[in-house]
């Protein structure tokens, strides 16, 4: 009896121990669970945003003046890659209509073409699709018929920086680890889960880590912006990423200009090296940005279509004879931006100039060297983005003699309201009043410019401007 009672005893022992040890186990699974849970949830919930992501490709705005046509040429950004391009054509009021032929091409071979109508009414025209075959330096052509512009682009590629496959490498490794985390717990003792559970916590400190030091790493510059683009550094921006304290700046830039066959022509050239300049990047949405000036300050703001390495060219035919004033500004890669001045004379007349209206512009001008203020009131908020701003201000002066020999240019912006997507012409939904802020360094008169575009026109409203020496009053 006693060894019965006794046996008896030691297997409701077993029985209590057995069933007191799962539920400890359950009790330690349920809270490896938690604890991996509470970790993985903010990471699993959302892609995190890196602060040196992939480029992500945007669209490319680029305007052009090609023959009578005021056109915003705009390639949409390329995703996937490979595969289809679109191209839109924005025109102007006052541009004729017609067809346009767009061909693509890489290393000098042409891969696709297609059309655009340009209907009556201005807006967006969407051309047929082309392809592109892979990341790499493409250039698009716009022919008129009579006149080619060429627009050399970028696509990039979907590269990740090494923080993000560490970051991503440290989720998915966590995520694995969880697994068998889960798997030993079940199937063997919950003690046996610990050693998977710290690789799954390791894993996920390096994937933090990489998040959190990310935000600390500047970001590449976009392909082509810096260094001329090459198949290598566009195919592995960060396997062959410049140094960040490398001088990638390059020598002013020389202009020559010259009026043919009815077109304005500009022949760009290094200064040190004397050959063709090629590397100009698209800024405010044009290669150049292109201010004549008549002798009797009637302005055109132009935009020359390139016509080959160094040559860009514009329709232009003058009202009046006499010497012009030229400037244009452009932004060099790895140069930064430049205003290259020069002059024209011309001795034939024929041509009209640019309309302009009589829109009211508040003034509140200060002594030289002080910030001044300029409104130009518009009427209805209904005015449409150029070139990426609310407004342009184009400032030439102190005027005492030849415009051209003015010493002072300013192009200055009213910038639109800070959004994630930046909004295109499409949008009629700014002003009505367009400010700017200009510090004139000079004392003396100024003509200015305001130029803003509504119902896909372009407003240009002149003023001429006093600015009093320091210490002295508005007059």
């Amino acid at each position: 009896m006693t060894s019965v009672s006794v046996i008896g005893g030691g297997l409701s022992a077993g029985v209590f121990l057995g069933r007191h040890g799962r539920r400890r186990r359950g009790r330690l699974l349920k809270a490896v669970l938690v604890f991996l849970g509470a970790l993985a949830f903010p990471w699993t919930t959302a892609v995190p945003a890196f602060a040196d992501g992939a480029f992500d490709g945007g669209d490319i705005h680029v305007a052009q003046t090609l023959g009578d046509r005021e056109l915003t040429v705009v390639i949409r950004r390329v995703e996937p890659v490979p595969g289809p391009v679109y191209v839109d054509v924005v025109s102007h009021a006052g541009d004729p209509p017609g067809e346009l032929a767009l061909r693509l091409s890489q290393d000098g071979e042409q891969t696709g073409a297609t059309t655009v109508r340009l209907g009556a009414q201005p807006g967006f025209h969407r051309a047929g699709a082309l392809a592109v075959s892979g990341a790499g330096l493409w250039e698009l052509a716009i022919d008129d018929g009579m006149r080619v512009a060429t627009i050399p682009f970028v696509v990039p590629a979907r590269v990740m920086s090494p923080w993000q496959n560490a970051a991503y490498g440290g989720f998915v490794g966590a995520g694995l680890l969880m697994m068998v985390t889960l798997v030993v717990a079940v199937r063997l003792r919950a003690a046996a889960a610990l050693a998977p559970a710290a690789g799954t916590v390791a894993a996920l400190a390096v994937a933090v880590t990489a998040v959190v030091l990310s935000w600390s790493v500047p970001p590449l510059p976009p392909p082509g912006s810096e260094l001329d683009p090459t198949a290598d550094n566009i195919a592995a921006p960060y396997a062959t990423a410049p140094s960040p304290t490398a001088d990638n700046s390059r020598p002013p830039v020389n202009v020559v200009s010259d009026l043919r066959d009815g077109d304005l022509r500009l022949a760009l050239t290094d200064s040190s090296t004397g050959h063709p300049v090629d590397d100009l990047l698209v800024h405010d949405a044009a290669f150049v940005h292109l201010a004549v000036v008549s002798p009797a300050g009637r302005l055109w703001h132009l935009h020359p279509v390139r016509a080959g390495p160094g040559g860009y060219r514009v329709t232009f035919t003058a009202p009046e004879t006499g010497r012009y004033a030229v400037a244009a500004e452009i932004a060099r890669r790895g140069g930064g931006r430049q205003l290259l001045r020069t002059s024209i004379v011309l001795d034939a007349a024929g041509g009209v100039a640019p309309a302009t209206q009589n829109d009211t512009v508040d003034r509140r001008i200060a002594p030289a060297g002080s910030p001044s203020t300029l409104t130009a009131r518009f009427g209805t908020q209904d005015l449409q983005p150029w070139l990426g701003m609310a407004g342009h201000m184009i400032v030439v002066g102190p005027v005492t003699g030849a415009v051209a020999d003015a010493p002072i240019w300013a192009h200055v912006h009213s910038m639109l309201p800070s959004t994630r997507d930046q909004p295109d012409e499409s949008v009629a939904a700014f002003g009505p009043d367009v400010p700017f802020t200009y510090t004139f360094p000079l004392p003396g008169r100024y003509l200015v410019w305001i130029q803003a575009e509504r119902g896909y026109s372009v407003r240009t409203v002149p003023a001429s401007v006093n600015v009093p020496e320091p210490g002295k009053a508005s007059p």
